[in-house]
């Protein structure tokens, strides 16, 4: 599969120029089967989203957006996928359950309908489906798809493991390891449902919101540390990974530090122009 990393920001946006090389878009990372350019699997729709349109041909998405959680930076770039919002395409909608008997338009509604914004998910032009699923394994687009709870804050989150037969990626894109407990490294525990989506890994896509000294004063809003993303990697034997979802305010100077705390091992900085051919 290849991998199109179209936004990599948490929390909100990031404009401006101390954020042009990582870019600023918020989380969005678009699945090609077999090498080839036009995706038919996203993983979240953050503001990233949008580019994924220049991917499709014509202009055109045909496929499924797997939905990580409901937060904000995950979904609204959604009505802005102009690929999708056309008579010829198909989108169907995967989110997890809520757990409250709501069912997955009017969960998405909740944020996106007046008086909040002017079009409601199910006003969305072409063919839009909208459903949601409980923990477990099934297939999708070609890939099959392993969907796992994970902790976070605010809601119900899965972590998701992509995979085609041939290659596979992990998706944790928001993550909360220290509620649980500082672990063995003291960055969060290294807990069974994150150690068996990153099991065997070809590239982790994990949380790196904090580094290592920021978790004692800001995990508690439901992010992991970039050391972390690291430790899983290892602890997981996944043979890569990609940081992801970082701060808002983190300039490219910054990431670049963060960066040069892993040379010689095998952790990216992910930017929003990186392809992986897995």
């Amino acid at each position: 599969m290849r991998a199109h990393f179209l936004g990599v920001r948490g929390s909100t946006p990031a404009p401006g120029s101390e954020f042009v090389r990582y870019g600023g878009h918020t989380s969005c990372v678009a699945l090609a089967p077999d090498g080839g350019d036009a995706p038919t699997l996203l993983l979240d729709a953050g503001t990233g989203i949008r580019r994924a349109s220049a991917l499709c041909p014509s202009g055109v998405f045909t496929g499924t957006v797997l939905l990580s959680h409901l937060h904000w930076d995950h979904l609204h770039g959604l009505p802005f996928f102009s690929a999708g919002d056309r008579e010829d395409a198909r989108t169907d909608v995967i989110i997890p359950d809520q757990r409250d008997g709501s069912e997955a338009v009017e969960v998405i509604s909740r944020g996106m309908s007046p008086p909040h914004f002017p079009v409601r998910p199910d006003e969305l032009r072409g063919q839009w489906s909208f459903t949601s699923i409980s923990p477990s394994e099934f297939k999708v687009e070609g890939f099959r798809v392993v969907a796992l709870e994970i902790p976070h804050k605010g809601g119900v989150t899965f972590g998701y493991r992509v995979s085609d037969g041939h290659s596979s990626l992990t998706y944790m894109p928001d993550h909360y390891p220290s509620v649980l407990g500082l672990g063995p490294d003291g960055w969060g525990e290294y807990h069974p449902a994150a150690l068996e989506l990153a099991d065997g890994a070809d590239v982790l896509v994990h949380d790196s919101q904090l580094v290592a000294e920021e978790i004692e004063n800001e995990a508690w809003f439901g992010h992991a540390a970039a050391e972390y993303s690291a430790g899983l990697a290892r602890a997981a034997h996944a043979r890569h990974t990609a940081l992801f979802h970082y701060k808002p305010d983190r300039t490219d100077d910054a990431l670049d530090e963060i960066a040069r705390r892993f040379v010689g091992r095998p952790v990216t900085a992910a930017t929003q122009a990186l392809v992986l051919d897995l």
